[in-house]
């Protein structure tokens, strides 16, 4: 689970990493209001769950109460990168002197954390690992994790100056106790920042959470359900559905998450041959095809106006095709007994337990959305497109 920047802060401040005084804000006559109380210069920051948002206007300076007013008018509501921004947080604006990157991610790879830092912060660090590699610096966690002779090694490796060294290792082992004590699969600051007046802050903040274990972490509840989370993997979440929002225009519904990634990739490659199209989610029915199971995932994909094609790709096994046709034969007349819009095209693709079965059923069903197709590759094209196409003559 991706938290937003204000979501991160509050972690971080529980766990002492020293942050600038703000507070967020959904309206311009709040974001006034709060910036009246910080009484001075501040950064209007909008809080979505994406990068990039300086560089599309999400990030403004307001030199006082009325001119922080007027920025939240501009931000809020903006779309960034397929984000709408509900709230904004309205901060101090720092008189930075200096600005580093810190981070710690989990090297799925190398089954070990792994810490990132460099003295080139505020910037997007792919970019200064790209252009000047020696400026990164990666040090491999072992299971012992990091105290605070290693934080203090990691700040000599990276080239930080002498004198900020000691109270940016007093940072990056708080950073690891947010690690460890909130499950987190990253935990990042960029930039940290060394200030006019000499303080270490944080000025940012990004943490994913291991949604494996939310168990562990009632007290974390909430911010599953933030406001300007995205409905749909809301909605999806609630019903107990693996599903991730992507940005393209072809939904994908599969059984098994390899077979899925596997989906996304041809979908993505057939997709060069049609004006770019690409998936539109990630899906995951698991090994259940029942048609309540179907109807919630094809609720939620044809809901999205984006999609304008839909490939189911199953792969029968202990569950077999011919269950899953009978779930999607049922989950379209649901869907149909509810009202709801079910003409874009479905490309189905059924292989292994059962799948001659399974295609005599969608045939006999003969439903006007359905369209099968035998190959994997030859479905992601037939699904590219079918969404390639205008909406008429689909």
């Amino acid at each position: 689970m991706d938290l937003y920047e204000y979501e991160a802060k509050q972690i971080f401040g529980e766990y002492g990493v020293a942050l600038v005084e703000g507070e967020i804000a959904d309206t311009p006559e709040r974001v006034e209001s709060v910036a009246g109380r910080l009484g001075r210069k501040v950064v209007v920051k909008a809080q979505v769950k994406v990068g990039g948002r300086g560089k599309a206007g999400g990030v403004k300076v307001a030199e006082g109460p009325e001119d922080a007013r007027a920025r939240a008018e501009e931000i809020l509501g903006m779309d960034i990168k397929g984000h709408t921004v509900h709230r904004v947080l309205v901060e101090e604006a720092s008189d930075i002197a200096e600005e580093y990157y810190f981070s710690f991610l989990l090297d799925r790879a190398n089954r070990e954390f792994l810490s990132i830092c460099s003295a080139r912060g505020g910037m997007e660090i792919e970019e200064v690992a790209e252009t000047d590699p020696d400026a990164v610096v990666r040090t491999p966690v072992g299971p012992e994790g990091v105290d605070r002779d290693d934080a203090l090694g990691i700040c000599v490796a990276a080239g930080l100056p002498e004198e900020v060294r000691e109270r940016a290792a007093t940072v990056i082992t708080a950073l690891w106790d947010v690690a460890v004590g909130e499950d987190a699969t990253l935990v990042e600051v960029n930039p940290l920042v060394r200030t006019a007046d000499d303080r270490i802050v944080a000025l940012d903040g990004k943490v994913t959470l291991d949604d494996n274990a939310a168990f562990r972490h009632p007290e974390r509840t909430p911010f599953a359900n933030g406001t300007g989370t995205d409905e749909r993997e809301l909605r999806a979440r609630e019903r107990g559905l693996n599903y991730v929002r992507l940005d393209g225009e072809v939904g994908i519904i599969g059984n098994g998450a390899g077979l899925v990634m596997s989906t996304l990739d041809v979908v993505a490659y057939a997709g060069e041959d049609h004006g770019g199209v690409r998936p539109a989610n990630f899906l995951d029915i698991g090994g259940g095809a029942s048609a309540e199971v179907m109807a919630n995932g094809l609720d939620i994909i044809l809901g999205d106006p984006a999609v304008r094609s839909v490939f189911v790709n199953v792969f029968g096994g202990i569950t077999a095709c011919d269950a899953v046709a009978n779930g999607i034969v049922q989950a379209l007349e649901l869907l149909e007994s509810r009202g709801e819009d079910v003409s874009k095209p479905l490309v189905v693709r059924l292989d292994g337990n059962n799948a001659e079965q399974g295609r005599q059923i969608l045939t006999a069903r003969a439903h006007p959305a359905v369209r099968q197709v035998d190959t994997m590759d030859g479905a992601a094209a037939l699904a590219a497109s079918l969404a390639a196409e205008p909406a008429g003559q689909r």
